[in-house]
This record gives structure tokens, sequence and C-alpha cells, in this order.
């Protein structure tokens, strides 16, 4: 085996990423304290081409070196926008038509394994405070939550992990065609 060199993989300039066609998913950040974690948003973001980031309440936005940091760039490649309540994003999200999906741990939330979507869905996820979560009045507007299944001691991952877990699991489905 031979390790690819980045010149070699053939990756889009931004002018290319810019034009090309995204997954209908966006991400919520819901008072996110951390900027290495909106960082890691941005960049997962551009990793899996989704269309745009709503940063809500506390969380930081950028420019921000400590967010640039964990981007590496992808600031300016993924369209984003602040709300101060995270409540006038979703409502907005709702006019245009997208479902609403709270990554928390709730009463009959879904079990990552067992969501199921239907083709071009246009869905919201919603990543919340890094100790509190997803607030219990967005939730409350959520359609319906989701919940990564867990075997450990600890409560939770790291928002940055459970982004790149949910949003692989919801491209997955697309590209193997399990209704997505």
């Amino acid at each position: 085996m031979r390790k690819i060199p980045n010149e070699e993989l053939g990756r889009w300039s931004e002018a290319e990423f810019e034009s090309a066609k995204r997954h209908p998913i966006v991400f919520v950040l819901d008072n996110v304290r951390s900027m290495h974690n909106v960082g890691a948003a941005f960049r997962t973001a551009d990793g899996f081409g989704i269309e745009k980031i709503y940063l809500c309440g506390i969380t930081a936005k950028p420019p921000h070196r400590d967010i640039n940091k964990a981007a590496l760039g992808a600031t300016e490649t993924i369209e984003w926008e602040h709300y101060d309540q995270t409540l006038d994003a979703i409502a907005e999200l709702k006019e245009k038509g997208y479902t609403i999906v709270s990554v928390e741990q709730v009463e009959g939330s879904t079990s990552l394994e067992r969501l199921r979507l239907e083709n071009n869905q246009k869905i919201a996820l919603v990543f919340g405070h890094e100790v509190k979560g997803v607030d219990q009045e967005v939730v409350n507007q959520s359609d319906f939550a989701i919940e990564i299944p867990q075997f450990g001691t600890k409560h939770s991952f790291n928002i940055s992990v459970s982004i790149g877990i949910v949003t692989w699991e919801i491209i997955k489905q697309e590209l193997m065609g399990n209704g997505r």
C-alpha cells in the first residue's frame, strides 16, 4: 500500500465545491460552547458536503482562530448563519420544509441504527450544549429525536464525534439506497 499524497486525491477546488450539489442536511448547533466543536462541525460539513450550519445562542461564530484550528478552512466553504435564539432558526427551517431531528437522549427517541429516512428528505440535525444537551424547548419543536447507541460508562459522545456518526449514517443510507 502507498499512502496517497493530498495532491493526488482529486478533491474539488473551493469554486467547484461551491457549485456542487449538496446533501439536503443542515446542522443546528444549539448553544455549543466549545470552539473546537464548532470548527469540527464545519470540517465535517465540508467533508460530507452538507448545505449549511446554523450557529445559535452562545455558539461562537467565525472568524476565530480556535474555530479555524479545527475547521482547517471549512468556514470558507460551508455557508453559515447565526441566530440569537435556536427556536427562531428551527421555525425558519420548518417553513423551508426541513424535518427537525434533535440528537438527544429523550423518551421515545429512535436509536440511530433504526433510523429510516425518505429519499431527498431535508433534514436539520440539532446538536446541543456539551453538558446540558439540546434545550427542552427545542426538543419540543423537533419532529423526532435520534440517539446513538452507547455501550460504556459515559452518558454521551463529544458533539464533534456525534456529528460525524449521525451524518455518516444518514449519507450511508443514501449511498446504499436504503430509503434516503
